[in-house]
Protein backbone atom coordinates (compact mmCIF):
# COMPACT_ATOMS: atom_id res chain seq x y z
CA UNK A 1 0.00 0.00 0.00
CA UNK A 2 1.45 3.35 -0.96
CA UNK A 3 1.39 6.59 1.02
CA UNK A 4 -1.52 8.02 -1.00
CA UNK A 5 -3.65 4.95 -0.28
CA UNK A 6 -2.81 5.12 3.41
CA UNK A 7 -3.67 8.84 3.46
CA UNK A 8 -6.96 8.12 1.68
CA UNK A 9 -7.92 5.47 4.25
CA UNK A 10 -6.90 7.83 7.06
CA UNK A 11 -9.12 10.56 5.59
CA UNK A 12 -12.05 8.13 5.39
CA UNK A 13 -11.54 7.14 9.03
CA UNK A 14 -11.54 10.82 10.07
CA UNK A 15 -14.73 11.40 8.05
CA UNK A 16 -16.44 8.54 9.88
CA UNK A 17 -15.16 9.73 13.27
CA UNK A 18 -16.60 13.20 12.54
CA UNK A 19 -20.09 11.63 12.59
CA UNK A 20 -19.68 10.72 16.28
CA UNK A 21 -20.67 13.35 18.82
CA UNK A 22 -19.93 13.73 22.50
CA UNK A 23 -23.34 13.42 24.20
CA UNK A 24 -22.66 16.35 26.52
CA UNK A 25 -21.14 18.75 23.98
CA UNK A 26 -22.78 19.30 20.55
CA UNK A 27 -19.49 18.91 18.66
CA UNK A 28 -18.03 15.82 17.00
CA UNK A 29 -15.25 14.03 18.86
CA UNK A 30 -12.64 14.81 16.19
CA UNK A 31 -13.19 18.58 16.39
CA UNK A 32 -13.25 18.30 20.19
CA UNK A 33 -9.68 17.02 20.02
CA UNK A 34 -10.48 13.63 21.55
CA UNK A 35 -8.73 11.73 18.74
CA UNK A 36 -4.98 11.79 19.33
CA UNK A 37 -3.84 9.53 16.50
CA UNK A 38 -5.02 7.08 13.84
CA UNK A 39 -2.82 4.22 12.65
CA UNK A 40 -3.46 1.78 9.81
CA UNK A 41 -1.17 -1.21 9.35
CA UNK A 42 -0.41 -3.26 6.23
CA UNK A 43 -3.31 -5.62 7.07
CA UNK A 44 -5.71 -2.65 6.98
CA UNK A 45 -6.30 -2.86 10.72
CA UNK A 46 -6.94 0.52 12.29
CA UNK A 47 -5.89 1.62 15.74
CA UNK A 48 -7.32 4.83 17.12
CA UNK A 49 -5.69 6.51 20.10
CA UNK A 50 -8.23 8.70 21.84
CA UNK A 51 -9.13 10.26 25.13
CA UNK A 52 -12.31 11.30 26.88
CA UNK A 53 -13.23 14.70 28.27
CA UNK A 54 -12.85 13.15 31.74
CA UNK A 55 -12.17 9.71 33.24
CA UNK A 56 -15.71 9.80 34.66
CA UNK A 57 -17.26 10.49 31.25
CA UNK A 58 -20.73 8.85 31.14
CA UNK A 59 -19.92 7.31 27.75
CA UNK A 60 -16.51 5.91 28.75
CA UNK A 61 -17.69 2.43 27.72
CA UNK A 62 -19.95 3.16 24.76
CA UNK A 63 -18.04 5.92 22.94
CA UNK A 64 -14.89 3.86 22.16
CA UNK A 65 -17.12 0.98 21.02
CA UNK A 66 -19.04 3.36 18.73
CA UNK A 67 -15.75 4.56 17.22
CA UNK A 68 -14.61 0.97 16.61
CA UNK A 69 -17.96 -0.07 15.13
CA UNK A 70 -18.19 2.91 12.76
CA UNK A 71 -14.57 2.59 11.58
CA UNK A 72 -15.14 -1.12 10.92
CA UNK A 73 -17.95 -0.19 8.49
CA UNK A 74 -15.33 1.13 6.05
CA UNK A 75 -14.73 -1.49 3.36
CA UNK A 76 -10.99 -0.73 3.44
CA UNK A 77 -10.72 -1.64 7.13
CA UNK A 78 -10.51 -5.23 8.37
CA UNK A 79 -10.53 -4.46 12.06
CA UNK A 80 -10.51 -1.46 14.37
CA UNK A 81 -9.31 -1.05 17.92
CA UNK A 82 -9.59 1.97 20.16
CA UNK A 83 -7.05 2.64 22.88
CA UNK A 84 -8.05 5.13 25.55
CA UNK A 85 -5.37 7.29 27.10
CA UNK A 86 -5.42 10.17 29.54
CA UNK A 87 -1.87 11.23 28.72
CA UNK A 88 -1.95 14.03 27.86
CA UNK A 89 -5.09 14.99 29.71
CA UNK A 90 -7.73 16.54 27.46
CA UNK A 91 -8.21 20.29 27.82
CA UNK A 92 -10.40 22.80 26.00
CA UNK A 93 -7.29 24.06 24.18
CA UNK A 94 -7.30 20.80 22.20
CA UNK A 95 -10.53 21.73 20.47
CA UNK A 96 -10.38 22.94 16.89
CA UNK A 97 -11.24 26.53 16.04
CA UNK A 98 -14.47 25.17 14.55
CA UNK A 99 -15.43 23.52 17.84
CA UNK A 100 -14.61 26.63 19.85
CA UNK A 101 -16.69 28.73 17.47
CA UNK A 102 -19.59 26.26 17.72
CA UNK A 103 -19.49 26.49 21.51
CA UNK A 104 -19.24 30.29 21.53
CA UNK A 105 -15.70 30.31 22.92
CA UNK A 106 -14.26 32.61 20.25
Amino acid sequence: MNDAEIQDIGDKIVTVIKTIYDPEIPVDIYELGLIYDVFVNENNDAKILMTLTSPNCPVAESLPREVEDKVKTLKEINNAEVEITFDPTWTQEMMSEEAKLELGML
